[in-house]
Formats: structure tokens, sequence, C-alpha cells
């Protein structure tokens, strides 16, 4: 998120990007990515056969049976779901509140976009009953809702939706002839993946899923831009893949050819990619608990984070105090923490939340550390918290909402 006189703000150009790792780029990566430097040519529309192959094994690996056919690369999640969106017709239903570059493209499409609440368990999948009631009101006004977007692992709320939720709400979409999108970006960042169950839709489904997966979102950094779907095994699913094609090729969506070298090998996990997934995840998980204290011993509310590099919080119960300070809504929000904490925290509206509702992401990756060395240092120390810049980065967190009691 950039920070910007308020003329001439666009909702789309100054959004918030993704939760960044705020970790130096894996070296091993790196040597992949600069020996490639020297291909002057794209990926073809779609990624050619090592990244697509690469993209299979990452899905068979997760038990998700795919064929080379049924894999396409974009340079980055927004275009790839640009094009999926518009190869599908209709209508577009997604849970609130959702990640804030998911309405952007369908608005760009010209479609409709309904939001679902979500229950209070999790965020990312919408409440089955609420699926329901919204699907039957917006066909009761002339609508004609086609696609879910759902995430089991979610952004911005940094919870993961437990199976049973998977299952009643894709089964409700499934019954009303709706398309199921999975954003599975941040599956590989669980902060207890031993405890946490994860369910794809594609699981279940295999016939009306698509999954969606931003290799930002644990495998590589956020400046290689490189994203993967699969698609199902039916002649739907064929027809949709070739319909995305055409438009990744329309839009000049190809994936460069350095990045797509660093991405193949990120996706066949090796043992230094593994090694790093993990450390990062365990460390943004010591530091999302250590904020969401913070937060809690405020008075405000969030729910535990169990995934990613972020969490959502809820200030609505310092609301008064808040007003005393001009804060009225979650726009003012954003502008009064984002100016005292020194860094962006996006407010709930920009993911689709009421502008009343005072609630803002807080990401952790910017707690690591000002420098590459600081960061890098927190990565590997055994006990990041303690170290100095992380402490004080907490601090300055903690302080800010203390202030709010």
């Amino acid at each position: 998120m950039r920070r910007t006189v308020s003329e001439g703000r666009g909702p789309v150009r100054f959004g918030p990007p993704a939760p960044e790792a705020g970790l130096p780029a894996l070296p091993e990566l790196v040597e992949v990515c600069a020996a490639a430097a020297g291909r002057t040519s794209p990926e073809p529309s779609g990624g050619g056969a090592v990244l697509r192959t690469a993209a299979r094994g990452y899905w068979w690996r997760r038990g998700l049976h795919t064929g080379e056919d049924e894999v396409a690369a974009a340079p980055g999640a927004q275009p790839l779901l640009f094009a999926l969106l518009a190869a599908y017709d209709g209508d577009v239903l997604m849970p609130r509140p959702c990640p804030a570059w998911w309405t952007p493209q369908a608005r760009l499409l010209g479609r409709p976009a309904y939001f679902v609440p979500t229950p209070a368990e999790a965020g990312g999948v919408p409440d089955p009953y609420a699926l329901l009631e919204t699907v039957r009101r917006v066909r009761g006004e002339g609508g004609a809702p086609r696609v879910l977007l759902l995430s089991l692992v979610d952004d911005p709320t940094a919870t993961v939706a437990p199976p049973e939720l998977v299952r009643e709400a894709c089964e409700a979409a499934v019954d009303e002839g709706l398309h199921i999108i999975s954003d599975e970006t941040w599956r590989d960042t669980l902060h207890r993946p031993r405890e946490t169950v994860l369910l794809s839709p594609a699981e279940m489904w295999p016939e009306e899923v698509v999954i969606v997966s931003d290799l930002a979102g644990a495998l590589t950094p956020a400046a290689w831009p490189a994203a993967v779907a699969r698609f199902p095994a039916t002649t739907a699913g064929t027809a949709l893949r070739a319909r995305t094609l055409d438009i990744l090729t329309a839009l000049g969506a190809l994936v460069a050819g350095p990045v797509a070298a660093a991405a193949a090998v990120a996706l066949d996990e090796p043992e230094p990619v593994r090694a790093r997934v993990a450390a990062a995840a365990a460390l943004h998980a010591r530091v999302a608990a250590a904020a969401h204290r913070a937060v809690l011993v405020s008075g405000a509310l969030a729910r535990p984070p169990q995934a990613g590099r972020h969490l959502y919080a809820d200030l609505g119960p310092l609301r008064a105090r808040l007003a005393g300070l001009g804060v009225t809504d979650s726009l003012e929000l954003e502008n009064y923490l984002s100016e005292r904490l020194g860094m962006p925290v996006p407010g709930g509206h920009r993911f689709g939340d009421e502008l009343g509702a005072l609630r803002v992401r807080l990401s952790t990756g910017p707690l690591l550390g000002s420098t590459p060395e600081q960061r890098l240092e927190s990565l590997t120390a055994p006990a990041p918290l303690e170290l100095p810049h992380v402490a004080r980065a907490l601090s300055i967190l903690g302080s800010a909402f203390d202030e709010l009691c």
C-alpha cells in the first residue's frame, strides 16, 4: 500500500498488496533465476512443459492427481484470476472479508460481485446458509450467480477453514450450480501444520473446482510474479483452460523465462526450499502470536492467526477512544495506525468489510527488521522475539494499541 494524498486515490492502484515475507530471496533460487537471465523469450502462454510438470508434482504430493494439460501458469495471481473470470459467464460471489485484489478483477470485467458473510470460526469460506440466501436473492433480482471464490487459508483473517465448513459451503454452491475457484496461495504457510487439517474443495468436487495458487504465498519472492492454476480433468475443464489460455495470450500475460526457471525449482520443493518454507512459517507464527497478544491486551478483538503473515484486528470495542482521536471508520483507522506504526495497515474496507467497521490487517513482515541482514537474523535466531529489532517493533505495536485502552 502506498501513502498518497487523497486527491485521485484509486481503489485499485493504491490498494494493499498481499503480506510479504519480509525475508531475503532464497540463494538457491536466486542462482537459478540468474543462470536463466540470458533467456530472451518468455514462456509460452500457460507456461512451458518444465513449469507445468513441476506444478503437477506439487499437487500430486498433496494428493491431487493432475495431468499436464490440466495446468496453466501466469505472471501472478491477478492476471490468472482475471483470465479465469473472463472465461466464465455470470456474476461472482465471494466471502466477506476477502483478499483486496479479488473484487477489482470482477469489476474490471463489468461483472457484478456479491459478498457473502463468513461464519465466526473462520474467514475465507462463506457461511453455507448465507450463501444459499444470497444466491436466491441475486436470482430473484435478475442476476446470474455463476462463480464462487473462496480461500481455505485466508487473507486477510489468517484463519484456516475447518473441513466441515468447506464441505458444507461447497455442497451448497454445487447444488446451486456454481463453479468454485479455490485460492490456495497460503496453504504452505500453516503455523501448526501437524495440527491443522486442510481440505481442498478439489478433493470433494474435482469436476467443479479450479485451484489458483500464487507462488509468492510461500515459494518465491513477490518480485518474481508467477502463479499456477489446476483445472478439472473433464471436457468442460479442458474447454475452460483453453478459453483461459486465449485470454492470457491476448493480455500478453506470459511468465518471464528466468522467473519460470526459478518457479519450476520452487515447485519441485528441493530440501532448501522446504526448509525455508518451514522456517518462514514458524517465524511468522511466533511474531503473529505476539502481535495477537498485544491486540487482545488492548481490548480489541482478533481471531488467533493460524497461517500466513498477518492478522485481522477488530477495534470496534475501542470505538469511543478512537472517536476521541478523530477516527470513526476504517479509512481513518488505516491512516492513523499506518502513521503511528510507520508501516502500511490497510483498513477493512479494502477487503470488502463495511467502512464503518473498525478493522485492519496487520502484517508481520515489517516486524522482522528494516534491513536484509536483520530479517535473515530473525529467520535463523533460536529466539527471534528476543532480538532487539524484533522486540522494538513489537513494543511499538503494543504501545500503539495500549494508547487506545
